[in-house]
């Protein structure tokens, strides 16, 4: 589904990115991780073209990003994509939010994105919230609107950057518990997370990436059941984060 192909991404002299390769299947759950800096967040960005990069190849469902004719707006209403700041327009009520793209986009009619989006709304169990605006919700709502909001889109793949790290702790919980019920769906997901509960549970591989670098890419059960195997930098990682 999304082959990276020795991707090299600069902000200028800084190197960001550095021959970065992987690829993700139909169905599979893959987990980034890393500390703070590591490119995680610009890796995943460059998957549906938010991050333009310099060198190597990015390809999703068989079409190149590098490919100058490739139709970018288009292939980005393929790929689902939910940021750490929910990104919803504070002005639109939920029901408008989750059918704006769908009609701009996808050239949807107002009834056919109307009944999408509050079908993908039920399913993040937030209906009763349709006719609200989105600063009369909780972040963990609006998470979940914002993922409602990707799903309407028919996605191929799901993209998630740290999509509870803004989130108050009691709020985590009912944005990972839509992201499980996704991947036992099979959906296709990459998530850039912290929450290791999460990518112990559903995770099929974990990328562990460090200065712009993957340094691990194993399944999660090499990662989390055999740390001695990892990388110093991996091991130290995991000792901080699985310790508390």
């Amino acid at each position: 589904m999304i082959q990276i192909q020795n991707v090299s991404k600069w902000y200028g002299s800084f190197q960001v990115l550095t021959d970065c390769t992987t690829s993700i299947q139909k169905g599979e759950v893959v987990v980034v991780c890393g500390p703070s800096g590591s490119g995680k967040s610009t890796l995943i960005k460059t998957v549906n073209a938010l991050e333009p990069f310099q060198k190597g190849d990015i390809v999703v469902d068989g079409i190149s990003l590098s490919d100058p004719k490739t139709n970018l707006p288009k292939l980005r209403a393929r790929v689902g994509m939910v940021f750490q700041h929910f990104e919803l327009f504070p002005h639109l009520s939920v029901t408008e939010n989750l059918t704006l793209a769908q009609i701009k986009v996808l050239g949807r009619s107002v009834d056919e994105a109307k009944t999408r989006g509050l079908k993908m709304l039920e399913r993040v169990g937030l209906m009763v919230h349709k006719d609200k605006y989105p600063g009369q919700l909780s972040g963990g709502q609006q998470q979940r609107v914002a993922i409602a909001r990707a799903l309407s889109m028919d996605p191929i793949v799901m993209l998630f950057d740290e999509p509870t790290s803004a989130l108050d702790p009691e709020m985590v919980g009912e944005v990972l518990d839509v992201m499980v019920q996704l991947a036992n769906e099979g959906m296709t997901m990459m998530c850039v997370t912290h929450e290791m509960g999460f990518a112990k549970k559903v995770s099929h591989r974990v990328i562990f990436m460090d200065h712009g670098k993957i340094v691990e890419d194993c399944t999660k059960d090499e990662f989390f059941g055999n740390p001695d195997a990892r990388s110093v930098r991996a091991k130290d990682f995991l000792s901080k984060i699985l310790s508390h």
